[in-house]
């Protein structure tokens, strides 16, 4: 069990990263900005569903033997609920009325969330190689 708690957890880890700095940079590399963010937009109630599947999934795993990771990794999952059903259509409700400061505070707040989503990770992952 603790292996495919590890691997799923990887799995987040590296998909979190790779949304992050690199699907969401190169869409907004590639393509102009009035098309990229309806792109990032529909994307990004999928990556919410990534992170919280991979969450439920991991804390399951992991609860058994590693009570604490498995808090962690619940954590994520309720705090990605969150931010999926009341943070994201705030800032989809900000961008709308073209309010660049709402915007600019929850969007802020998002990335926040998160990161601190790729370090408890991390951080859930270190002690799963340990």
């Amino acid at each position: 069990m603790l292996t495919m708690a590890l691997l799923v957890t990887a799995l987040q880890f590296g998909g979190m990263i790779l949304y992050s700095f690199g699907f969401a940079a190169f869409i907004f590399h590639v393509l102009p900005p009035k098309d990229a963010g309806p792109v990032i937009r529909q994307a990004f109630p999928h990556f919410y569903l990534f992170v919280l599947a991979t969450s439920v999934v991991g804390a399951a795993l992991v609860a058994p033997a590693r009570p604490l990771l498995a808090i962690v990794l619940a954590l994520i999952a309720v705090t990605v609920l969150i931010a999926r059903q009341v943070l994201m259509p705030a800032i989809n409700r900000a961008t709308d009325s073209q309010d660049r400061s709402r915007f600019k505070l929850l969007h802020g707040l998002s990335v926040a969330i998160t990161l601190t989503h790729i370090g408890a990770a991390g951080w859930v992952l270190v002690q799963l190689g340990a």
